[in-house]
């Protein structure tokens, strides 16, 4: 198992693409901390099946002081965090809208939760993983704002701040050796894409190379990579996961 004893906080995780991190890295040997502002106690089960050791938290990313109290339940349960997963993020819900209708309120949302969130949780570990030596950040973006995508410009922006945030903090945390990276994917099945659990992955998906649906578990070999010591020399960088949707 790559990730044997190392202790993982994934936010975002009571579903979909959280949810099938948080057991994937679970199946590899990681103590898993699986936050959500949701109820995540199905996903700690799920965990728990994998023989996992698992800790629960209910936290909004959005709140400093929840973020915080995260980062301290996961070091006084384990005594280190070796890897952040900034999964959380708003998409599920959003409609098209031209952009004279976008509402402001969930504009500021998009941004609080997909940017700001990223931002409280990686501050909230930054001092453990500084004074253990070292850790990982992993944040969910996507590749759409590379192309760009009327009627979401919340969202496509917010994504788009997530790469920059992710070079900046690479940048500065380096000298601590903390790694940080994006993990981009593509429409993938959930609440958000396609009939949500239920849709095929043999639908078709025009554009893409390999033309099917992605689901969340084509994500997690990656995640396990960029969780892993294999990584340890990539940092700042986008990965993109979405079968050859965006080439860049």
């Amino acid at each position: 198992m790559r990730l044997e004893g190392k202790v993982i906080i994934v936010t975002g995780a009571s579903r979909y693409i959280g949810q099938a991190m948080a057991v994937r890295l679970a199946k590899e040997g990681a103590k898993v901390v699986v936050a959500d502002i949701r109820d995540c106690a199905e996903t700690a089960e799920m965990v728990k099946a994998e023989a996992a050791e698992v800790l629960s938290v209910q936290a909004d990313v959005t709140d400093e002081t929840q973020t915080l109290e995260m980062a301290k339940r996961t070091f006084e349960r384990f005594g280190r965090i070796d890897c952040l997963v900034n999964n959380a993020g708003i998409y599920d819900g959003l409609i098209s809208k031209p952009i004279l209708d976008v509402d402001m309120e969930v504009w500021d949302q998009v941004f609080r939760v997909n940017v700001k969130g990223i931002f409280l949780c990686s501050r909230a570990v930054f001092p453990t993983m500084r004074d253990q030596g070292g850790g990982k950040i992993i944040n969910t973006g996507s590749a759409i704002w590379l192309s760009g995508n009327p009627g979401i410009p919340h969202y496509v922006a917010s994504k788009a701040a997530v790469t920059g945030l992710t070079r900046t903090l690479a940048k500065e945390l380096g000298q601590y050796n903390i790694t940080v990276n994006t993990l981009a994917p593509g429409g993938t099945r959930s609440g958000a894409v396609v009939n949500r659990d239920d849709a095929p992955r043999s639908i078709a998906m025009p554009g893409r190379a390999i033309n099917r649906l992605e689901v969340p578990e084509d994500l997690v070999g990656t995640l396990v990579f960029l969780s892993s010591e294999d990584s340890n020399f990539i940092t700042g960088q986008m990965i993109v996961v979405d079968g050859g949707t965006a080439l860049h």
